[in-house]
Parts: structure tokens; C-alpha cells; sequence
């Protein structure tokens, strides 16, 4: 069971780079079907190889080392239910967004490398069939042209700069990960997120997203948002929380009481219920009839509740900047403004004149830092760290262990980023980590911007000009969310929304011809038609 060292410190620092070019492989090999499932394989065995390699030593994988039976049924049952998947959507290829999106918010812990993750293991498990059946798909025709009735993915659309611009930013990460001081976290990152997010961003950008399919989805996603306000207002009545202890002795100090539902992190939860209640904000502002309009003012006021219960300040603030961007988008864009800059100016005067309000007391950093929960000196260390090294950081994945180092904090006082989002990637990526940041931000927001404003006439939108809405609009709140919470790309709904965008803003996808090999019997036919 130890041969594999032998070969692990040589492949791991190059491990990840090769996964990245397997991705951008499977995006900009456009010329040849086979090529692209090659690389989608590719990418897709790389993940928890990585992963293996990296966690080697680990207690968690030590025990498995130790039962290679249990490891072995893992195995097993790990592939079989891809495979199976697989032959599902192979035959049903709908059933595989709809999956994807029902898996987005559910994060079971695990323990890895000491600590406990929250990985998405079922939408792993969904990513990992489609990739399959899309690799199979692809390789069948290649290779022996005839489908048989196989109908997944029949189509590709052509990468643009979102494209490009993600995957330049796994590269980056993945090269930049090789002098980080903390390069078991960069792993992580790149096997537990970017690898599986961008196969889920390759699979939805190559469906045709029609009018049904958008509506199944988004009412897959409102169902469970229900659920999970429902949980938290069971916890809320209760007061007990399912899990996450930190929060559960925060509560235990505080004069308010916190719920995360199904959630780990309140703020997650926060900004899941942030995203769906501007989506429904979105249909009930061109709903037409009172019962739908009062139905959706029904769940925009559960979604509500069930957001304020979690006191994530951060998502609400996100959820009145989608608010006001399809505000914006709907009506005029400057009055809109003109009110948005009044509100900020109000809301300066508020904080200034009663600090207490927020739970400032006085203007010091100190109580600003409280009031933030620590987030102010999060944030000063990694502009600090920036400006020691301002052109390439201190490498990828390294912010908190560098972050303890330097300010000479505890592993508890510690967060994994500074939840500012640019501030991280300054600091573990320097300016060029922040150029390739600010060139996705741009790329992402012209591919969902553009021509939406001409969009707007005297008659209702259409399906697709109505879904373009509310992808822009929660794609503004989630990118908000990133500046005072942590979680980007990190974050399957940054994926599924600009994957949706790309598919929602350049139309159905292109087909491809597929020369089927000629057979006896086609040669014996196409003889009879051409015979007098």
C-alpha cells in the first residue's frame, strides 16, 4: 500500500497543473469530440487522485490504508452509483441539471487531513455521472458513430472569455500552489472545488436550457429553500442547532439566536436564501396575474423570515444589491442609483451619528473590529501581506496558515480567508492572481449585462430574457456576498450561474456532425437507390 509514495512527492506539485490543462482541454479543444472527453477523464480520475496523494499520510486515510476491504467498498460503491448515473442520463439527459442543482446546497462533513471538511459529496456523485456519460457519449460517436438512442450532450457551445477567464484562474492557482507554505489546503481547493465546479460548468453549458427545463429547476431550488426555512425556524423554536458548535456557543453569549438550518455556516445559508428570493422577486415583478403575484409574495415573505433568522448581515446586504440591479434592469438605471446613493449616504449618517446601533462603541478599530467579528483585522493582515509581497503572494491556499504566523494568532483565531475576497487573492496570488480576478469579474459581468437593458419593451420578456434577469441579478448579490463573506469559486452557485448565463446569453448550443461508419447493409442500401 506504500508503492504509491514512491511516485507522490514527484506528481503532486504537477499534478494540478495537468488537471488544469485537462480542463482548458475540454473547453477549447473544439476541433475534435474525442479530445475534449479525453481531457473531461482526465480531469475527472485527477481529482481524487490528488487528493490520495496529498492525504496519504493523514489519520483519516491511514485507517482506510489499514481496511483495505472498507477502501475497496468505497471504491466500489463510489463508481457504481457514478456508473449508474451515468446510464441514467445517458437516456434521460434533463435529469442531470435537475440533480446538479438539487445537490447544490447540501455539504456533508468529513474528516480530511485533521480537520473536517464540508464537501459536496452529492453533487460530487451527480458531476461524476455526467462526466461519465459524457465521456462516453462523446467517445461512442467518435468512434463508432450511431448513438443508440443515446442523446446526451448532443451539442457544445464555443468558449468565450468566462471561459477563458475561469479556467486562467484555476491555471494560476494550480502554478502558484507549488511555493505556497500550506500547499495541502491549494490541493484541496483545486480537488474538492475547481475540478468537479468547472466539470459542472462544462455539463450545464452543454444543454439546451428551454423554457421547462429553467422552471423545473428554479422550482427544485425554491422547494428546498422552504425546506431548509423550516428547519431553521424548528431550530430557532427549539433553540438547538443541528450542528456546527462554534455557532452553537456564540449563541449560548448572545442576546440574539442564529439558525443554520441544514447548513454548516449561517452565512452560507444566508446567501443561499438570498440568491432564490431574487429569483422569485424577479417572476413576481413580471407576473400578471394577482394569485401568482400573491403565491410569490407568500414565499418571498417565508425566504424572509427565514433569512433574517440568520443574522448574516453580509446576505442581507447581498440581497439588496440583486434587489436593486434588477431594479435597475426593470426600470430606469439612474433613478435607481440616484436612490441607492441617498440609502448609502442615510446609512452613513446613521452609523456616524449612533454607532451603538450596529454595536460600534465609539469610533475605535477595536470596536469596529468586534462589530465585524474579527473580519477588520482579517483584513488589515492581508493587505499587510500583500504589500510585503505585491507581485506573486505568498502562494495559493497559504492565507491562514501565513495569517497566523505573522500576527501571531491560534489556529481557532485563524479563518481560512479574509472574507474579501480580493484581499485573499492579493495575498496569496499578489497582482497577478488580482489581474486574472478582475478580468473574470469583467468578462463574467458583460457576458450577463449585455444587451439586457435592450431587452426591456412594452410587451413581457420571454423565458430566456427572463431567465438572463435573474442570473444577472443573483450572480451581482453572490459576487457582493464575496466581498464581505468568503467563498467564490469555491462556491458551485458562482458556477452554475455564469454557466447558466453562457447558456442562457449565446443561445442552443451548436451541433456537431458525426460521420457513422458505413456497414453492409448501408452499403447494400445506398447500392438499391443508385440502381436503374
Amino acid at each position: 500500500m506504500d508503492l504509491p509514495l514512491a511516485v507522490a512527492p514527484v506528481f503532486k506539485d504537477g499534478g494540478t497543473v495537468i488537471a488544469s490543462l485537462a480542463l482548458a482541454g475540454a473547453f477549447f479543444l473544439t476541433g475534435s469530440a474525442r479530445a475534449r472527453a479525453l481531457c473531461v477523464l482526465v480531469a475527472l480520475l485527477l481529482s481524487p487522485v490528488l487528493l490520495v496523494g496529498e492525504l496519504w499520510n493523514t489519520s483519516q486515510v491511514h485507517n482506510l490504508r489499514d481496511h483495505p476491504a472498507e477502501l475497496l467498498g468505497l471504491i466500489v460503491v463510489g463508481a457504481g452509483l457514478m456508473a449508474g448515473l451515468a446510464a441514467i442520463f445517458l437516456r434521460r439527459p434533463v435529469l442531470l441539471p435537475i440533480l446538479a442543482i438539487a445537490a447544490l446546497p447540501f455539504r456533508v462533513p468529513v474528516q480530511a487531513g485533521g480537520q473536517s471538511a464540508l464537501l459536496l459529496v452529492p453533487l460530487y456523485v451527480v458531476v461524476g455521472g455526467g462526466a461519465l456519460a459524457y465521456v462516453w457519449e462523446r467517445l461512442r460517436r467518435s468512434t463508432w458513430g450511431a448513438t443508440n438512442g443515446y442523446r446526451f450532450a448532443p451539442a457544445e457551445r464555443n468558449p468565450g472569455y468566462v471561459e477563458l477567464a475561469l479556467l486562467l484562474a484555476v491555471g494560476l492557482y494550480s502554478i502558484q500552489a507549488a511555493y505556497s507554505s500550506d500547499f495541502e489546503t491549494a490541493v484541496k481547493n483545486v480537488a474538492f472545488f475547481y475540478i468537479p465546479f468547472a466539470l459542472l460548468l462544462k455539463l450545464i453549458t452543454s444543454l439546451d436550457w428551454n423554457e421547462r427545463l429553467m422552471k423545473w429547476a428554479l422550482g427544485v431550488l425554491v422547494l428546498e429553500a422552504g425546506l431548509f426555512v423550516l428547519v431553521g425556524f424548528w431550530e430557532y423554536d427549539t433553540r438547538r442547532l443541528l450542528w456546527n458548535p462554534k455557532v452553537i456557543e456564540s449563541n449560548q453569549f448572545q442576546s440574539y439566536f442564529r439558525v443554520n438550518s441544514l447548513f454548516f455556516d449561517p452565512n452560507i445559508y444566508g446567501r443561499f436564501l438570498a440568491i432564490v428570493t431574487v429569483a422569485l422577486a424577479t417572476l413576481m415583478l413580471w407576473s400578471r396575474t394577482n394569485r401568482v403575484v400573491l403565491g410569490f409574495a407568500a414565499l418571498l415573505a417565508l425566504l424572509w423570515a427565514g433569512l433574517v433568522l440568520s443574522f448574516s448581515q453580509s446576505s442581507i446586504a447581498a440581497l439588496l444589491v440583486g434587489l436593486a440591479v434588477l431594479a435597475a434592469v426593470s426600470w430606469r438605471a439612474k433613478p435607481v442609483l440616484a436612490l441607492l446613493g441617498v440609502v448609502l449616504a442615510l446609512s452613513a449618517v446613521v452609523v456616524v451619528a449612533t454607532p451603538s446601533w450596529i454595536h460600534l462603541q465609539g469610533h475605535s478599530a477595536k470596536s469596529l473590529n468586534h462589530a465585524t467579528s474579527g473580519r477588520l483585522n482579517l483584513m488589515k493582515g492581508g493587505l499587510r501581506m500583500f504589500a510585503d509581497r505585491p507581485v506573486y503572494g505568498y502562494g495559493s491556499g497559504s492565507f491562514a496558515e501565513r495569517f497566523r504566523a505573522r500576527e501571531k494568532k491560534s489556529e481557532a483565531q485563524a479563518a481560512s480567508a479574509s472574507h474579501t475576497i480580493p484581499i485573499t487573492v492579493a495575498a496569496e496570488q499578489g497582482v497577478i492572481g488580482l489581474a486574472v480576478y478582475v478580468f473574470l469579474l469583467v468578462a463574467s459581468f458583460q457576458l450577463l449585462f449585455g444587451g439586457l437593458l435592450a431587452l426591456r419593451g412594452p410587451g413581457p420578456p420571454t423565458a430566456r430574457q427572463l431567465g438572463r434577469m435573474v442570473v444577472a441579478a443573483a450572480f451581482s448579490a453572490l459576487a457582493f456576498h464575496t466581498l464581505l463573506y468568503a467563498d467564490f469559486l469555491e462556491d458551485p452557485l458562482t458556477w452554475t450561474l455564469l454557466g447558466l448565463g453562457i447558456a442562457l446569453r449565446r443561445g442552443p448550443p451548436r451541433r456537431e456532425r458525426v460521420s457513422e461508419p458505413v456497414t453492409a447493409s448501408a452499403e447494400s442500401a445506398r447500392t438499391r437507390s443508385s440502381s436503374p
